[in-house]
């Protein structure tokens, strides 16, 4: 393969995954009546976070982006009564997120929502080509170096 269709290809490739993106969020977003695909997200990075290791550099790498971003959306969460902070009970100098009980409702009833939404948005996919495509995001997602650390594992109870 030449270089000038590489570059093509990965060029082509980075806009289709920029606008899947953008459409799978927007679109979320309008399925989810009281929170946002990203608001979700957080909450889910919250249940898959240790309880008690629930700071917001901790958020952040778990969604893989900043922490400015990271800080706004919690904060959202928090002005809207899902969340709140608690100092460390191991760490005076940390604060750890806790989802409140209104939190806990309205994030579960934005998960059956979402859930709906993602197996229409999935529907077109077999279990093989599901497996390849999370193998191949997971790959680029290292082209930093650092691995992502997933949602496989079950969520903490909430």
């Amino acid at each position: 393969m030449d270089n000038k269709n590489r570059l093509f290809l990965i060029s082509q490739t980075y806009a289709t995954l920029f606008s899947v993106t953008n459409k799978l969020q927007a679109i979320g977003d309008e399925t989810m009546k009281e929170l946002t695909s990203r608001q979700v997200m957080a909450l889910i990075a919250i249940v898959h976070i240790p309880e008690g290791e629930v700071t917001l550099n901790a958020i952040a790498l778990k969604l893989g982006a900043t922490k400015q971003s990271t800080a706004q959306i919690i904060n959202n969460l928090k002005k809207k009564g899902y969340l709140k902070s608690e100092k460390s009970k191991t760490d005076a100098r940390s604060v750890n997120i806790v989802i409140t009980e209104s939190g806990k409702k309205v994030f579960e009833e934005a998960n059956e929502q979402g859930w709906e939404f993602l197996q229409t948005s999935f529907q077109a996919f077999s279990i093989d080509e599901l497996e390849q495509l999370w193998g191949l995001l997971k790959k680029l997602y290292q082209f930093d170096g650092e691995q992502q650390d997933g949602f496989e594992a079950a969520g903490r109870e909430l």
